[in-house]
């Protein structure tokens, strides 16, 4: 893909990042990128922390402080990368849902049945089909993108986000892993009786049959009823934080591992990046916290190792990025996307 001359040759990679271009200060929208970034503010069943919704406006702000050289991907930029016109009726829709899925989440904690209550039974019925309408417009953005020939990433709102773009992917590629970096499994079924809710994506995923292999790293806090799901399903692989850290200390060095997860995927790769999988002091505004974590460039590490590897990294989201009081959250949420980016580049420059 070709791009407009002139949309190079005026543009200076060494200069100030400027926000009244697209994403990183780059000249490019979705038409003359190859990579295009679907913006979903999304997060009505987020059920501790808030602000998700915030996470790809503030991504876009912060992604102008990025310098766009990076020695694994130097020329990556060029092919350009485009945020889509964000859909701010989706956002509207997550602020009026959120406050009626936290009166679920509070009477749940109140002990109350909410089959039994009619108000509380209607609104559920009213968020689980909202949720589904939802995935089914991403599913259609995706789709519409891939259907050019470009590379599409999402960037969320909360994890729920990503089942529209994993059913739109499986329709082009018949099998194809997903290698989810987070701190929780999200294989609860119906977390709080949301069908989508933010902690049962992959759960949902894995009803879709091309996903021939899903691989969970980071994973420190689940429940016995997802471990049992990742049991009885072949096609999950779970790399629990505290193996990652007791495999080093007894002298297991991470390319080893590294080595190790990759086997376990195939040649088509999705990348899911919960940002919560990160140590929290690089996310600490983000809605489900837990110590432990990895470093950014360990998870960079590992995405290097896949590019080595001859995979191919056919797509990719970051969601869970709450941007808080500060900047900090979306300074290094707009790195992560970044490097997504980059490296997705480099398993298949075009």
């Amino acid at each position: 893909m070709t791009k407009p001359t002139s949309l190079l040759s005026s543009f200076d990679p060494n200069a100030v990042g400027q926000l009244g271009h697209g994403i990183f200060g780059l000249p490019f929208d979705s038409q003359s990128a190859e990579t295009v970034i679907v913006s979903v503010p999304w997060e009505v069943t987020t059920s501790y922390g808030e602000g998700t919704a915030d996470g790809p406006d503030a991504v876009f702000v912060a992604s102008a402080q990025v310098d766009l050289y990076h020695p694994d991907f130097a020329e990556g930029w060029k092919s350009g990368i485009a945020l889509s016109p964000i859909e701010t009726s989706w956002n509207i829709e997550s602020t009026r849902l959120k406050a009626k899925a936290m009166m679920i989440i509070d009477a749940q904690a109140d002990g109350l049945d909410i089959e039994e209550n009619a108000e509380l039974s209607a609104a559920l019925d009213e968020i689980n089909g909202a949720c589904a309408h939802l995935h089914n417009e991403v599913d259609a953005q995706v789709t519409q993108w891939l259907s050019q020939g470009k590379r599409v990433g999402l960037l969320g709102g909360d994890h729920s986000v990503s089942l529209g773009a994993l059913r739109a992917f499986s329709r082009v590629y018949p099998e194809f892993g997903v290698l989810q970096i987070d701190a929780h499994m999200d294989l609860r079924d119906a977390y709080e009786g949301f069908t989508y809710s933010h902690a049962s994506i992959m759960f949902n995923a894995l009803a879709i049959p091309e996903i021939t292999s899903l691989v969970q790293v980071g994973i420190r806090d689940c429940c016995e009823a997802e471990i049992a799901v990742a049991q009885a399903d072949s096609r999950v692989h779970v790399v629990m934080d505290q193996a990652i850290k007791e495999a080093g200390f007894l002298g297991n060095t991470w390319k080893s591992q590294c080595d190790e997860i990759i086997a376990r995927l195939p040649q088509h790769v999705y990348i899911s990046f919960d940002i919560d999988g990160l140590h929290p002091s690089l996310c600490p505004n983000t809605g489900t916290p837990v110590p432990g974590g990895l470093q950014l460039e360990e998870v960079n590490f590992l995405f290097k190792q896949l590019v080595k590897s001859g995979r191919k990294i056919i797509g990719f989201d970051l969601v869970e990025v709450s941007p808080g009081d500060g900047d900090w959250d979306a300074n290094v949420g707009a790195r992560v996307l970044y490097s997504l980016f980059g490296y997705s580049w480099a398993s298949n420059p075009k």
